[in-house]
């Protein structure tokens, strides 16, 4: 939409129209082929109106690169677009948005030192005369978040809003320019359960009700299951089909993603916790504004899982360096009874992490995969003599070894580590932290990015550290891997510990609470069955 055109142009998205086709949206042998690579392969898919379609496949399968092209971000190399019965060619997302498609994506594209009207408006402000007709366009946005019952200050600043309304906002930008088809990409990765349930209530419950299509990418298949009607699965590029939702399961979207039966259910027996590993005392670390860490205190003990859970940018990240010796911090810290302050201590301490950002923290990528794997102990034996000269040959042996071990591919020694997927990429990290023999590990996101069988692997080797005696504190923003790896769970908000429960007690409902800063209804640790414990409110009882 122009700038001229204004948002009094904008339809009505919950009014019904007719519509022209059956389909909202056809795609006709879509192929897309960059140097080397053949993202999409004669795809062609079918969108109805009033329905909400999943779009799944691992990473790299194409899925993004098919939304770029439908969304007008780059052309097909050949194939053919269909709007509501009418073939069209886009040259830019504006051309698309003018055909009533929107796009949200994972990573949102928000101004946070703007307005929410402000940041709706971007780019579609309405005019009167040559200045901007704010007042005309904070009433239209106002009427939208009414409309929708978004609960969203039109004055608000983006940037003081949690992550759930920032994504509203988002949704609010496509709605204000007419989007009757809306993508969403990955878009209840930072949510909460309720936010999560908010969010399916609107694209069910209104959107798609109000005979509006909805393509949903996720690889949550638990998810998928819950919202769509129809579920396409992409795989290498190319279509496997496309099945109704009613009747289909996790394991057969599994099967359909990766070629091959998955095991989804993390398969693990009662743990066995022993004496205490990793010990946290009041630890403190210093935000912009706040403490990003407010006096956290808790324990892992060797043989045992705690995970941490929590919405992101509530304190997770910067534990988790504070731990690894990445960052200052107060209160203190001990490894199997011993402080270490810096990274090299803290990993001589018995300490392995696996970092949230692999291609940052993880991986030097222009390094091979051998020295990628000798990485924090390539000065010293086996892989350093005595004048610290490498020895190749021990190098190249751990490499293949590792490779072979953690089914990293391809078996490649001197590929470069920017060249692998994200979930070989993974892998090899994996195997590089264990390898270093710990007796603590610290898995923080360790299977975002990463695919369904990648996810299967990395699980299992967690598992596996546990049962060896490894004491695991697992962070991770994805609650269902929680709920299935840790034995005990951790919730953080604003920086602060808020409460505790065993994880086979555990359910959405009460860490959702937590993640949202809810303390109600919370019990102290050791209380009835299904009660949880809270540091807000130690002694307080209740049930959930």
């Amino acid at each position: 939409m122009t700038a001229s055109t204004g948002p009094t142009a904008t339809p009505d998205v919950l009014q019904e129209v007719r519509h022209n086709s059956e389909y909202a949206l056809e795609l006709r042998g879509i192929t897309k082929r960059f140097p080397l690579v053949l993202a999409n392969d004669d795809i062609s898919m079918q969108v109805r109106w009033g329905s909400v379609h999943a779009l799944c496949g691992e990473n790299g399968a194409g899925k993004s690169t098919l939304m770029k092209i439908v969304y007008g971000i780059q052309p097909p190399t050949s194939g053919e677009i269909v709007v509501d019965g009418e073939t069209v060619n886009f040259n830019d997302p504006a051309d698309a948005i003018r055909r009533g498609i929107g796009m949200v994506f994972q990573h949102f594209m928000l101004v946070e030192t703007l307005t929410v009207t402000e940041n709706v408006i971007l780019g579609a402000e309405p005019t009167s005369g040559t200045s901007i007709d704010y007042g005309t366009a904070r009433k239209r946005v106002a009427e939208l978040i009414k409309q929708f019952n978004f609960a969203i200050n039109p004055d608000a600043l983006v940037g003081d809003l949690p992550v759930g309304l920032q994504q509203k906002v988002e949704i609010l930008k496509t709605l204000y320019r007419g989007a009757r088809i809306l993508i969403l990409d990955e878009p209840t990765a930072v949510l909460t359960p309720s936010e999560t349930d908010e969010l399916f209530e609107f694209l069910v419950g209104q959107y798609a009700a109000s005979g509006n299509a909805v393509v949903f990418i996720s690889h949550k298949l638990h998810e998928v299951l819950q919202i769509s009607d129809r579920i396409s699965v992409i795989r290498d590029g190319r279509m496997i089909g496309t099945i109704p939702a009613e009747g289909a399961t996790t394991e057969t979207l599994a099967q359909m993603m990766v070629g091959r039966e998955v095991t989804l259910k993390v398969d693990k027996n009662e743990a066995k916790p022993g004496e205490v590993a990793l010990d946290l005392k009041n630890v403190t670390v210093k935000g912009e504004h706040r403490n990003a860490v407010d006096g956290v205190s808790f324990q892992v003990r060797a043989g045992e899982i705690v995970g941490i859970a929590g919405v992101e940018g509530n304190g997770q990240s910067e534990l988790v360096e504070a731990i690894t010796g990445l960052m200052p911090y107060g209160g203190a810290i001990t490894y199997l009874g011993r402080q270490a302050r810096g990274v090299k201590e803290v990993e001589a301490s018995g300490l392995s992490h696996i970092p949230e950002d692999r291609n940052e923290r993880g991986l030097v990528l222009e390094m091979t995969t051998a020295e990628n794997y000798i990485l924090g102990e390539q000065d010293r034996a086996p892989f350093a003599g005595r004048f610290g000269f490498l020895k190749l040959d021990k190098i190249q042996q751990n490499a293949r070894e590792l490779s072979e071990k953690y089914d990293v591919r391809p078996r490649s020694a001197s590929l470069r580590a920017g060249q692998y997927s994200g979930g070989n990429a993974q892998k090899l990290i994996v195997a590089r932290e264990m390898r270093k023999g710990p007796k603590i590990l610290v898995a923080s996101q360790p299977t975002r990015g990463v695919d369904i069988g990648a996810i299967e692997f990395i699980h299992a080797r967690i598992v596996e550290a546990r049962d060896q005696g490894l004491a695991v504190l697992l962070i991770s923003a994805d609650l269902g891997e929680v709920m299935n790896l840790a034995d005990r769970i951790l919730v953080m908000y604003e920086g602060k510990v808020v409460g505790e429960v065993p994880a086979a007690q555990a359910t959405e409902t009460q860490l959702g609470l937590l993640m949202t800063g809810s303390s109600e209804h919370a019990a102290p640790s050791g209380g009835r069955s299904g009660e949880i414990s809270t540091t807000r409110e130690r002694g307080e009882r209740g049930d959930f």
